[in-house]
């Protein structure tokens, strides 16, 4: 079985994250097949609209931590990789929409925020979960947290590490739509047909001009995370942050 389900149907290309049994934390095959899938769009004329979701109850938990020392297996291809998925949602020509049905945390919040529109569940949450293992904001976060909520909300985004509810992302204007569970999949359908049914030339002339406005940092943004993040790979603090993520404990920060 796949961990990336591609689906293509009446022109709508679905790309559904496929391990449930970790809240769908993103693995390099699923990271480079959805990359793959959404540079690979930019050409073709049978999509007009891409749906990216998670199976089970959550849109995507974010990187994989495991085993007894995970910061050891982190090095900068790990930034790279993401920083090419949030660039290529950015970049393909196309409505890009995140059905958030559960949690979306760390880079999979950095994901679901870098596509054009969210559709969340009530029951949804975004997470910057990054403070909480001694690392930084990554996937543009930095650039596209700020532009949407303002830079007060998004330092206590980032620094404090909360949940923010679905309700709560919405009225901030963090993501663009929420439905009680029950109404979600009828929203998601009409989103997605409103699109399906649009004018493609309008819809990329739109997409690029108000990232072009709204995201003007965000290359400069992607790189900055990158430099930090990676220094902070090798810092006892970051070993100590995943650990502590892995054996579910509070972990202790030393300052190194």
């Amino acid at each position: 079985m796949s961990d990336l389900d591609i689906s293509l149907d009446d022109h709508v290309l679905t790309l559904r994250f496929n391990a449930p049994e970790t809240l769908n934390a993103l693995t390099p095959t699923m990271v480079e097949g959805a990359c793959h899938e959404l540079e690979e769009a930019v050409t073709r004329d049978d999509v007009r609209v891409v749906v990216i979701t998670g199976a089970g109850g959550a849109f995507s938990a974010g990187a994989t931590l495991a085993g007894d020392d995970p910061a050891a297996h982190f090095d900068i291809t790990a930034m790279d990789r993401a920083n090419r998925l949030i660039r290529a949602v950015l970049r393909v020509d196309k409505p890009v929409v995140a059905a958030v049905n559960g949690i979306a945390a760390g880079v999979g919040c950095s994901l679901a925020l870098a596509c054009d529109l969210q559709v969340a569940t009530e029951s949804a949450a975004f997470l910057l979960a990054f403070s909480r293992i001694g690392l930084t904001c990554d996937g543009g976060t930095s650039a596209t947290v700020a532009a949407a909520i303002g830079r007060p909300a998004a330092m206590r985004m980032a620094l404090l590490a909360e949940p923010m509810t679905a309700r709560r992302a919405y009225k901030s204007g963090l993501i663009s739509h929420v439905a009680p569970d029950a109404e979600y999949a009828d929203l998601l359908d009409e989103v997605v047909n409103r699109l399906r049914r649009g004018a493609p030339l309008a819809f990329a002339a739109t997409k690029k001009m108000i990232n072009a406005a709204a995201l003007a940092q965000v290359e400069d943004a992607l790189e900055r995370e990158r430099l930090a993040q990676s220094a902070l790979f090798s810092t006892d603090d970051t070993h100590e942050g995943m650990r502590a993520f892995v054996e579910k404990r509070r972990p202790v920060f030393v300052g190194r």
